[in-house]
This record gives C-alpha cells, sequence and structure tokens, in this order.
C-alpha cells in the first residue's frame, strides 16, 4: 500500500497534464505486447506489424523496449514529466535530446541493474556516445509511425478526462477527483492510498500538490513518487476504446440519424466542437452542424470558458438517451 498525505494546499497546486513523449512510451509498451491491450485491443492489432516491421529496420526500438521493466526503475530521461496540456511531441523530445550523456548513463545503469543482460546489439547502442540520440530518434519514429495517426483522438480523450477531473478537485476536492478514477486508488483520512504489492509506503506532498496523467494505454494506476520527477499518478482515461464507434440506439438513430446520435451519447461528458469532431472522425464543419441541430433542438447546450466551448447534454437529451 502506498500512502500520500496531502493538504489543503495541495488542491492548489496539483496540476493535469498530457505528453505525447510518455502516450508513445506507454503505446510501446502494448505493441510489443509487454501490458495488455485491453479496451484498445483493435488498435494494438492494427498497430502491431507495423510496429515490428519498424523493429527488424530501427534496432534502436529494440534498445528502448529493453529499458522497459516491470515492478522496477525505468530511466526518467526518456520521458520527463510533462509541463502542460497541450505540449507538442517536438517540445518535448528535444528536452530528451538534450540530456546530459552522464545522466543517461547513470539511469540506464539502475534501469538494467538486476535484470538479465540485453543482447549485445542492444549493448551497443546502450553504450554508445550517443544513446540519447539514438533512443530519442526510436522515440520520435514510434510516435511519427504508430502513435501519430491516431493522437487527435487519443488527445481529445485525454483532454475531455482532464477537463472533467480537474474540474472536480477544484471544486469538491479530492475524494471526487478520485472518485471512479480506478479501483486501486481511493480517498482515506486525508491522503490518498494507492493498492499494490510490497512494503508499505508514506509520502508527503507538503505543499507542492500532485500531477495527475491520464492516459490511453496504461491499464493501471502508476506512481511516480521519485525525486526526478514530481510526485505524479498516470491513471487509465475515460472512454479509451476509441477506435469503436459507440453504439447507437437503433431507434435514436432513426430519429435524429447516425452522427448525431453518437454526437448525443458522447456528450455525457462535455467536450469542444473539435474534440467531438476527433472522437468521431468528422470535420470540425460537419461536427458544428451537428451541435447546432442538436442545439435548436434543445437536446444540448454550451457553456463558455475562455476561448472554448464546451457542449453537454440537457436533461431532455439525457431523457432521449436513457434505456
Amino acid at each position: 500500500m502506498i500512502r500520500i498525505e496531502v493538504s489543503p494546499q495541495d488542491i492548489a497546486a496539483s496540476r493535469f497534464a498530457i505528453s505525447p513523449v510518455v502516450e508513445t512510451m506507454h503505446a510501446l509498451w502494448v505493441v510489443s505486447g509487454q501490458q495488455p491491450s485491453g479496451a484498445l485491443r483493435p488498435w494494438a492489432e492494427r498497430a502491431r506489424e507495423p510496429y515490428r516491421a519498424l523493429v527488424a529496420a530501427h534496432p534502436e526500438l529494440s534498445a528502448l523496449r529493453a529499458l522497459m521493466r516491470h515492478n522496477g526503475y525505468n530511466a526518467d530521461f526518456v520521458a520527463p514529466p510533462p509541463t502542460g496540456v497541450n505540449v507538442p511531441f517536438a517540445v518535448e523530445i528535444e528536452r530528451i535530446r538534450a540530456t546530459p550523456l552522464a545522466q543517461a548513463r547513470a539511469e540506464i545503469a539502475r534501469n538494467l541493474d538486476g535484470v538479465p543482460r540485453p543482447a549485445d546489439a542492444v549493448m551497443a547502442i546502450l553504450d554508445s556516445p550517443d544513446v540519447v540520440g539514438a533512443l530519442a530518434d526510436g522515440l520520435e519514429l514510434a510516435w511519427r509511425e504508430i502513435v501519430a495517426p491516431d493522437w487527435p483522438r487519443f488527445h481529445a480523450i485525454l483532454e475531455r478526462d482532464v477537463v472533467q477531473r480537474a474540474g472536480r478537485l477544484a471544486t469538491y476536492g479530492w475524494a471526487a477527483a478520485l472518485d471512479d478514477l480506478n479501483p486501486k486508488i481511493a480517498w482515506r483520512e486525508d491522503a490518498i492510498e494507492i493498492r499494490r504489492r510490497g512494503e508499505p509506503e508514506h509520502y508527503r506532498l507538503n505543499g507542492r500538490g500532485l500531477l495527475f496523467l491520464p492516459s490511453a494505454f496504461s491499464p493501471a494506476v502508476i506512481p511516480y513518487l521519485e525525486d526526478s520527477w514530481p510526485y505524479a499518478v498516470v491513471y487509465p482515461a475515460r472512454g479509451t476504446a476509441i477506435p469503436a464507434a459507440p453504439a447507437t440506439p437503433a431507434a435514436l438513430t432513426r430519429l435524429i440519424g447516425r452522427s448525431r446520435a453518437r454526437l448525443l451519447l458522447e456528450l455525457a461528458i462535455p467536450a469542444t466542437t473539435s474534440q467531438l469532431a476527433a472522437r468521431l472522425t468528422l470535420s470540425l464543419g460537419a461536427t458544428g452542424d451537428h451541435i447546432s441541430a442538436l442545439r435548436a433542438a434543445g437536446l444540448i447546450t454550451g457553456t463558455r470558458t475562455g476561448r472554448t466551448v464546451r457542449y453537454h447534454r440537457t436533461p431532455l437529451g439525457d431523457a432521449l438517451v436513457s434505456p
């Protein structure tokens, strides 16, 4: 059991972030078969053969895989903590490329301590003077060929989760923010408790807050509780099964059309026009037209926050989609 004590000041200091690089690493865990694909099985099956072809042609991907360690330390420099919700992959990968060689070597040595020695070809990369560049090249290749084609839809899911859960934290506190996040994490007596095997561990945030990272690829809660990172928790984002279209009741489809029925079902969680377009693989123009029609019918409404408008169902819309 991990217990993280928090104070009222930690709510203001806590934040949510999305990392294309961290998600690429988690995607590699899934597509390499080292982690169950779960709800992402259709995506994993589609990506597996392209991934294998990339590994055969680019040995740096095998070096990245050698650093994927279950229940142990994984090198921090290949997945640095994100700084915001919309940080581009290009910005994050440049941070990785700027890692000092001495730091990379120390983290790789710690990563490999106690595990079987990787193949000689892999060790040649991990021991090379250009190991930082080689691993960054592998990450960039995996991002471009495996993750980026579906990133708009993944990002829409992650962003929606951030908005909903951050709002709960700010408005209602820790218990509401952690509610339904994952069965292994809960709020207990002024502390966050995470169930996992091993000796009990005890931490305090001491006013620095907690970094929350929703993931489309990680099926489990993963705590980061080392000084090299902000204290952070990776958790499975809601609505991750994005490759499949949401099931729509036949009667609702006949009444308002398939696309509008899917959009209405999606708005169980508030979303922007661009998030809905990405989620449903529609153009922005078509999505806007459907939103206008549903608003005119009184089925959805919008709330402006800054420059964005988030739409959600009205009570009439809720009644229409209810079984």
